[in-house]
């Protein structure tokens, strides 16, 4: 009796090991030691942006460290039960010995997609941006529910949000949007939901009721490090100003306050309008502005690397990379990895879980086979 378990718990010792191996932990509780020790400088505060990048890296340390070693000690703890229901053949205990040892699995295997962070910005934080495609009212309301799914999601990891601008749409939804999103390792759990999305349904804005295909994108920046340089020259720059469309009071309101840059090389265009001093969203949209600029310089080397693999280039960008089918079925899936769910109600809710790590472990095999 609890032979089976007793061996699984055993194996999640070992697979904990190789993890905190392939994570660095002794590494990233170095660093961790190091850090706290510039935190307690006089002057450390003196330049709050520096501070707050460092403090940034801190709580990734952290992550990263504090989730192996708080799984470390309850897989002891659950050992040392399982050992005991094993020596007093207590068979009242069989089913909560398998929910506490179901329960170990699943928390490892977050653990284990933690290692799958290969890409050097994935420890970032992101800059998403949703905008509806072509098809009216009908893509400016799938582009509010991807808003809300995206949010959702960002709840369910315990991400901070904060949405910069949104244009809504002329009858129901959203035109676009855009957000910023903090976190252990935002961009690294978000990077999977870049692309097209395409949503089939009953139209609930078609009075006979027929059903639509609708699109919109969704866009995934990391912040870019201040020691990156990313040259804009103001005669580059188009500044529009006006009023901001969103809640924040008269003064946003009543004033020109929002702003538009446009970078006339490139035609990229971003929006602040989310705080009440127009130079404060100057500042934000030429941060995302820098985001997207760099995201587009390493997209273009990517694609310069795979084409020298591979003899040609990917078509990735603008892809269709999901549906999801609500009528006359019920399905969410993945065209990439295949990943597939009947429960569209609770992947809409946030819950991207199953995506996130089909992504993962379908990327690390393409680079493997590249």
């Amino acid at each position: 009796m609890y032979e089976d378990e007793a061996e699984r718990i055993d194996a999640f010792g070992q697979r904990l090991g190789q993890l905190q191996t392939c994570l660095n932990t002794d590494g990233a509780k170095n660093e961790i030691a190091q850090i706290e020790q510039r935190m307690t400088a006089t002057n450390f505060w003196d330049d709050p942006e520096s501070a707050q990048r460092v403090v940034q890296r801190l709580k990734g340390l952290k992550a990263i460290v504090g989730g192996p070693d708080a799984l470390q000690a309850e897989i002891a703890d659950a050992a040392v039960l399982v050992d005991l229901a094993r020596e007093e053949q207590d068979a009242s205990m069989a089913s909560e010995m398998l929910s506490l040892v179901d329960g170990l699995d699943a928390k490892l295997r977050q653990l284990e997609l933690a290692s799958m962070f290969t890409d050097p910005r994935d420890a970032k934080n992101v800059i998403v941006n949703i905008n509806s495609g072509a098809g009216g009212t009908e893509s400016c309301d799938w582009a509010e529910m991807l808003l809300r799914m995206v949010l959702r999601f960002c709840e369910r990891r315990g991400f901070d949000t904060e949405v910069v601008d949104v244009q809504p749409g002329t009858e129901a939804g959203i035109k676009s949007a855009a957000l910023t999103v903090s976190g252990p390792f935002a961009y690294g759990n978000m990077r999977s939901e870049a692309g097209v999305h395409r949503l089939v349904r009953i139209s609930p804005f078609d009075a006979s009721k027929r059903r639509h295909t609708s699109f919109a994108a969704i866009e995934v920046l990391s912040e870019i490090d201040e020691d990156i340089e990313i040259e804009i020259r103001e005669e580059d720059l188009k500044m529009d100003v006006f009023r901001s469309s969103g809640a924040g009071g008269q003064k946003v309101n009543k004033t020109s306050s929002a702003v538009r840059l446009t970078h006339l090389p490139t035609g990229i265009v971003t929006t602040c309008q989310i705080e009440r001093s127009q130079h404060r969203n100057r500042a934000t949209a030429l941060a995302f502005l820098k985001a997207k600029l760099y995201d587009v310089e390493v997209k273009k080397k990517e694609a310069e690397l795979a084409a020298q693999r591979q003899g040609q280039q990917d078509v990735a960008w603008g892809s269709q990379i999901r549906s999801y089918v609500l009528q006359p079925y019920q399905m969410v899936k993945d065209h990439r990895t295949n990943a597939e769910t009947s429960n569209v109600e609770r992947v809409l809710d946030g819950d991207l879980d199953l995506f996130i790590e089909a992504y993962l472990r379908w990327n690390l095999e393409r680079q493997h086979r590249n």
